[in-house]
């Protein structure tokens, strides 16, 4: 089960996630919303959630429910 970036982190765009991902699994760039966890890539490490400081990161199965659109917007970015 990946981690999920959400709704916070749009105009945001802290980059302390990308910076502690171990894997580089967190992608995005300046013509983007927000960043995005390839959920293929991710290995489920967890370093990413508490550096986000928008509190953006959730694993996939805690998405908020009002969220729930942002677990495929995540993975459709890597389609």
């Amino acid at each position: 089960m990946a981690y999920v970036i959400c709704a916070p982190c749009i105009g945001a765009k802290e980059l302390a996630c990308v910076d502690v991902c171990p894997v580089d699994c967190i992608q995005g760039g300046p013509d983007q919303q927000q960043m995005y966890i390839d959920p293929a890539t991710c290995t489920d490490c967890g370093a990413c959630e508490p550096a986000c400081p928008v509190s953006a990161i959730f694993i996939a199965a805690e998405v908020p429910a009002k969220w729930h659109a942002f677990i495929e917007k995540n993975a459709q970015f890597f389609r």
